[in-house]
């Protein structure tokens, strides 16, 4: 394996984390970087993946979580330089399968990674789902 997977929150590179999340993901760009330095603060679970020749972090992810029943995964994010390589499912699949929340309702929102996370078992919510849209 060349990378090392960890849940340690302190090892996060958070310029890195800053860096990516702001300039290269859709999703976050509007996050200031007080915001991405709260919600890695405030986050129930992460998870990095590092190079293991370097030590330089190359992906991401985030959970929040009632600790109970209910998690939602957020920031999955693998640099460019380190995808191809199924690290995306190896993030993921320690987050959700390797984890204190290996039983609960997992919850996400993805504009372009449905492929990925039907492999998880994640799939469209049904008609009990409802959902308040962000305000900005």
């Amino acid at each position: 394996m060349t990378h090392i997977l960890s849940t340690d929150k302190n090892r996060v590179d958070r310029d890195w984390l800053w860096t990516e999340l702001s300039t290269n993901v859709y999703w976050a760009k509007w996050r200031t970087r007080a915001d991405v330095e709260a919600q890695l603060e405030n986050a129930w679970r992460v998870v990095g993946a590092y190079d293991a020749r370097t030590g330089a972090m190359v992906g991401y992810a985030r959970a929040f979580s009632d600790g109970v029943a209910l998690a939602y995964l957020a920031d999955v994010y693998v640099h460019e330089s380190a995808r191809g390589q199924s690290l995306g499912k190896a993030i993921v699949r320690e987050m959700i399968d390797a984890g204190p929340g290996a039983r609960f309702r997992w919850m996400l929102h993805t504009g372009d990674a449905h492929g990925l996370y039907k492999q998880f078992g994640f799939i469209e919510p049904d008609a009990r789902y409802l959902e308040r849209a962000e305000v900005r």
